[in-house]
């Protein structure tokens, strides 16, 4: 029998969600900054699997050198563009998270506008049958 996702939103405690988003979106630009400075540090410029030419000429040589160096930069920007994009991930979380806590009283509001429109409903029809 499936669990109702009514019972299962019901049981998280949203509040304390609510209240601890902000130190997890700390903790995610911590995470990606620590990782932009280790992974830079981690290349390892003798872990290559490129095939090796018998006799590689000066030219062959700096246009891997130039291609190696592009990929390089285009890493780099990458690993440095990566903690904004978790920064704003993280941003737009708490915010979904402070909407989902609304929630709950925009649906006792609702809840009491319809027992409301429903009254004044079978009021109507008793009057209309009187």
């Amino acid at each position: 029998m499936p669990i109702p996702w009514l019972t299962v939103l019901q049981s998280v405690p949203w509040s304390d969600v609510v209240r601890n988003a902000p130190k997890v979106a700390a903790g995610a630009k911590k995470l990606w900054d620590n990782v932009a400075h280790k992974g830079a540090a981690a290349q390892d410029p003798a872990d290559t699997t490129s095939t090796v030419e018998a006799e590689p000429t000066l030219l062959s040589l700096k246009t891997d050198v130039m291609a190696l160096r592009a990929v390089s930069m285009r890493l780099h920007q990458q690993l440095a563009e990566s903690p904004a994009l978790v920064s704003e991930l993280a941003e737009q979380n708490t915010q979904l998270i402070a909407g989902m806590d609304a929630l709950p009283r925009k649906q006792k509001r609702m809840l009491w506008a319809l027992l409301v429109v429903a009254a004044v409903a079978l009021l109507a029809l008793r009057l209309a049958f009187a």
